[in-house]
């Protein structure tokens, strides 16, 4: 595979979403030939089944880490590795749709260096499966059509490129166990999609908590929001709800919600506590 510099006509999204098909497909034929199900490529990397399902369809781009991993394991001779200046350039390139009202916040989250959630409702779009965001779009109401619920699902797994991103920002997040236990796209995505949180929670950079349904004191009860902390700018606010948002830019209401964030996360499970339920809800089943 010859990989061209990409200039001119091909500056756009759609020549960096074919580079990232080509990539993908290359992953694909290798993985193949290793007599490898997309399963055991991921348990042998460290990777969910979801991830290298999205991977090799070009909805995800490979990051850096997992195309070295990936030309040693399938003995691509380098071809792999080779990949990773051109696939940083179209990661650079590529722009993705977000609906109006989102978009604000997203080009903040893109330089954050650091992230707070509190979930009460939904697993955050960054740590979402492409299978767990295309069902949750999928069931809106009212409906969304493919060609929508595509640009949507795409613009939210390219967000997720910043939790490995070098440097990467510090995540911490709090999620209700009851956004763990409600099986959105039926137990087949929700597997998938608690494999992932396992996964994401193990990074260095990340620290997930669970809120467990028996506390009897809840700081949180106001709603879910987010914490933003943009590089050389102060921290921001963020809420959204029903595809209303407001991004909070007041020192005093910023200082509130910082506050009540440090209530929560000490309300809720430790991240190993947090890790070790997770595991729970897969063993139930």
């Amino acid at each position: 595979m010859v990989l061209e510099d990409t200039t001119g006509d091909d500056d756009g999204p759609e020549g960096a979403a074919d580079l990232f098909r080509v990539i993908g497909r290359q992953i694909r034929l290798l993985r193949e030939r290793a007599g490898l199900t997309q399963r055991e490529l991921g348990e042998r990397l460290g990777y969910s089944e979801d991830l290298i399902r999205s991977l090799e369809r070009g909805r995800r781009t490979a990051q850096p880490e997992f195309l070295d991993a990936a030309d040693e394991l399938l003995g691509a001779g380098g071809l792999l590795r080779a990949a990773k200046d051109d696939m940083a350039r179209a990661r650079a390139r590529a722009r993705v749709k977000h609906p109006a009202w989102f978009q604000d916040y997203a080009r903040l989250e893109a330089g954050a260096v650091e992230l707070c959630y509190y979930s009460n409702h939904t697993i955050p779009g960054l740590f979402q499966t492409e299978a767990h965001a295309r069902a949750l779009y999928a069931m809106r109401k009212p409906l969304l059509d493919d060609e929508t619920i595509e640009q949507r699902v795409t613009a939210r797994l390219a967000r997720q490129a910043l939790l490995t991103n070098r440097p990467a920002p510090m995540v911490s997040c709090v999620i209700e166990e009851a956004a763990l236990r409600r099986p959105i796209g039926e137990w087949d995505v929700h597997k998938s999609q608690l494999v992932e949180l396992l996964r994401l929670g193990r990074l260095r950079n990340v620290e997930l908590q669970v809120m467990p349904l028996d506390r009897p004191e809840h700081a949180g009860m106001g709603g879910p929001f987010i914490l933003l902390t943009p590089e050389g700018r102060p921290q921001v606010g963020y809420l959204e709800v029903q595809n209303i948002s407001r991004l909070i830019t007041e020192l005093a209401e910023v200082h509130t919600l910082a506050a009540r964030y440090g209530c929560v996360r000490a309300q809720a499970l430790s991240p190993r506590e947090s890790l070790i339920l997770i595991e729970r809800l897969l063993e139930e089943r």
